[in-house]
């Protein structure tokens, strides 16, 4: 009788399968109030690096990190009316506090731009006060319908940047800046994702935003899903909360403003039946060296090895455990996606070798052990440039050309369409929508992002999404 899968095939239920990774890869289990989750040691060890990672790239272009209140009187949210329409159905209210009941209600913090600008309108008065770059890495609540486990959760961990500037062009470079030099940048060569940067139309763009710049990526199903946005505020937040500066000439203007999920598409991009295939580059763990048995040679044997690799550079992690089975040791590793395996037995110790293990491709080869410290990196530069060329063979092999709204909702069905944006426009995008289709962005007909949303040649990418 052939042995059970470990998961559920990824072609049989994609959302099971989903399920079945995140729980049994040790990422994160579900928390005690509906929508919540435990992140656990080896999930929160991903985020942690992709902090890591992002928090340079942040600092490079500018910006401090400071922190704001999870608590926000609810009187806030109500200055900006599209922000807080916007938000309305999402939000977490504390009417109770101390046995009493609250004089004004306070919302958990489903974002933070009321309650910063809050804070700007008090720090900003002279044009020398900008630009006022400031991040910061949070938890938010907003309260979901239908959770998945870091997808789409009631509480989650995220980054989110607010800044303040003179110009409206100085906030729209800002905001472009952001959305390449950081995130573009840190989804390719990090977490080696293939993605299409876009502009958001009018109905998919944040609450109070005047443009939302996305980067889109498509999942092992063909789904899309948003994986990081870049806002320009223009002037909204600063008019409802008096955000001015004093300028060089004395007079007084509004500052223009901009703002700013990813272990769950780490999965649904990356993974396949046998569990988590994770980027080298962001791995807290590149190299497990396993010993196959208790044999003191072999654990002595992979002991150096472990100790010769973490000298070369590279985060390793000696697997030593004899008294749980290698086999499953081997499925356990497989799980959570560590790049590469080196396994010794004691045939391998007497031969000089190891057997490499690479989860990318999924090749076994003898390796001679003395030789391991120089051949790692380049193999794992390998397998992230190819994670990257895989991601974007699925995206390239699923996305079709369309000329219809009929044709666009078809191919949505088992991946991504472009369609002409004035050919859908606003009608054929609400259309779409009624069947669960949404427009994800819009690009130019030279892939960049366009500079408006009626900028002709635009083209507008549709697709079902998370």
């Amino acid at each position: 009788m052939a042995k059970a899968p470990v998961l559920t095939p990824r072609a049989d239920d994609f959302p099971r399968w989903y399920q079945d990774l995140v729980g049994k890869a040790e990422l994160a289990d579900n928390g005690p109030v509906r929508g919540t989750m435990v992140v656990r040691p080896y999930g929160y060890g991903l985020w942690e690096r992709m902090q890591q990672e992002v928090d340079a790239r942040i600092k490079a272009a500018g910006a401090q990190n400071a922190y704001f209140p999870l608590f926000i009187p609810q009187s806030y949210l109500t200055k900006e009316a599209e922000h807080v329409e916007g938000f309305a159905p999402e939000l977490a209210v504390v009417t109770h506090g101390g046995g009493k009941e609250l004089e004004e209600p306070v919302v958990v913090r489903p974002t933070s731009e009321t309650i910063v600008n809050d804070y700007f309108s008090k720090w900003v008065q002279s044009y020398r006060d900008l630009p006022l770059l400031i991040n910061q890495w949070a938890n938010v609540v907003r309260w979901e319908l239908r959770p998945r486990v870091f997808l789409r959760t009631t509480e989650f961990l995220w980054q989110e940047g607010h800044t303040a500037h003179a110009t409206y062009e100085d906030a729209r470079d800002y905001a472009s800046r952001i959305h390449q030099e950081v995130y573009a940048d840190f989804l390719k060569n990090v977490l080696a994702m293939d993605v299409v940067p876009g502009r958001k139309t009018a109905r998919e763009r944040f609450a109070g935003a005047i443009n939302t710049l996305t980067l889109e990526g498509m999942m092992g199903d063909g789904k899309a899903l948003q994986l990081t946005t870049s806002h320009e505020l223009g002037q909204n937040f600063a008019k409802a909360f008096e955000t001015r500066y004093l300028s060089k000439d004395g007079r007084e203007e509004y500052v223009w403003q901009t703002t700013t999920r990813m272990v769950g598409a780490l999965v649904m991009m990356h993974g396949d039946d046998d569990g988590l295939r994770v980027p080298p580059r962001l791995a807290a763990v590149q190299v497990v060296v396993v010993a196959v048995k208790g044999d003191d040679a072999v654990l002595d044997t992979v002991r150096g090895i472990g100790d010769r690799l973490k000298t070369a550079g590279i985060r390793v992690h000696v697997d030593d455990r004899t008294d749980t089975p290698f086999g499953r040791r081997a499925v356990d590793w497989e799980l959570k996606g560590v790049p590469v395996r080196v396994e010794v037995g004691p045939r391998d110790v007497e031969n000089g070798t190891a057997v490499l293990v690479r989860r990318v491709t999924g090749s076994k080869e003898p390796t001679p052990i003395g030789a391991l410290s120089e051949i790692l990196p380049t193999v794992l530069e390998d397998d992230q440039a190819l994670l990257l060329a895989q991601s974007r063979e699925r995206r390239t092999d699923r996305t079709v050309e369309v000329t219809t709204v009929e044709e666009a909702a078809e191919a949505a069905s088992t991946g991504w369409a472009r369609i002409a944006w004035e050919t859908l426009g606003v009608e054929g995008e609400a259309i779409l929508a009624e069947q669960g289709v949404t427009v994800r962005c819009l690009v130019a007909a030279d892939g960049s992002v366009p500079e408006s949303d009626d900028q002709p040649g635009n083209i507008a990418v549709v697709a079902r999404a998370y």
